[in-house]
């Protein structure tokens, strides 16, 4: 008969396993619900600004493809390089981040300094300088999201690449969490 373990010994393994247990829960929440990022250029100026720090959730871009929706429009999204991008050297897991300016079906142009959506201008409070180039209308295909940069005139986005393929979207911004001064939700450019 083997004896039965002390105390102290299942109190250790219990602990052992306690620490698995929330290392898992901790790796599932990054891999799948919520992931930190940082803003490595100045393409979303004034809303984000280099170096800040997000966090981005992953779970309402899988769940509107999986129910046949879409993302909304003016979320900023986080998402791997398109095609075009990857042939032209990014790394195919680097990520980027923009803001949904057209979903499928709508038609999207830049004209006069401002954006077209369907034919009607967008009021765009978080631009501080009026757009420095033309566009003319494209129909934005099935599965797939207009996404531009908040500094338009400085940003490498589908104006230069076109459609974001929508399964590329890895998530969307949603929490500010560095620098402190500007703690919160991601909302319009902070002051």
């Amino acid at each position: 008969m083997s004896p039965s373990p002390s105390k102290n010994q299942v109190k250790r393994i219990s602990a052992w396993l306690n620490l698995l247990l929330w290392a898992a829960l901790a790796l599932l929440l990054r891999w799948q619900v919520i992931e930190p990022r940082w803003i490595p250029s100045g393409s979303m100026l004034p809303t984000l600004k280099l170096q800040d720090k997000i966090l981005i959730e992953k779970i309402r871009p899988k769940l509107t493809r999986f129910q046949g929706n879409h993302l909304k429009l003016e979320n900023m999204v986080v998402f791997s390089p398109p095609q075009p991008l990857i042939d032209a050297g990014y790394e195919p897991n680097s990520a980027l981040i923009k803001r949904i300016v057209g979903l499928p079906g709508d038609q999207i142009a830049v004209h006069k300094g401002q954006l077209q959506r369907n034919g009607n201008y967008v009021v765009e409070p978080w631009l501080r300088e009026p757009i420095q180039y033309e566009m003319d209308a494209v129909e934005v295909p099935k599965n797939q999201l207009w996404v531009l940069g908040d500094n338009r005139n400085n940003s490498l986005d589908s104006h230069f690449w076109g459609p974001l393929p929508e399964e590329n979207v890895i998530g969307t911004a949603i929490w500010r969490y560095w620098p402190m001064k500007r703690f919160g939700p991601i909302r319009f450019p902070s002051q």
